[in-house]
């Protein structure tokens, strides 16, 4: 790969990295909102939860993608 190819890839994954952060920033913040109700939508607070792992482990890929590989 030559190193525009590379750059080029880094900022999409840079962008990808930043939306999906955003997306778990504001699924915290509805859980959050939901857990204060006086009846909170228990399955959906679960579904909402389970998203948020599934962006956490999605965010680590990319993180490790962009951190090069160290031979120690």
């Amino acid at each position: 790969m030559d190193d525009e190819s590379e750059v080029d890839e880094n900022e999409t994954t840079r962008g990808e990295l930043n939306r999906l952060r955003q997306e778990h920033q504001d699924l915290d913040a509805a859980v959050l909102a939901l857990q204060a109700m006086a009846m909170p939508d228990q399955l959906r607070i679960a579904r909402m939860k389970k998203r948020k792992l599934v962006l956490r482990d999605q965010i680590a890929k990319l993180e490790n993608r962009l951190t090069p590989d160290l031979i120690a």
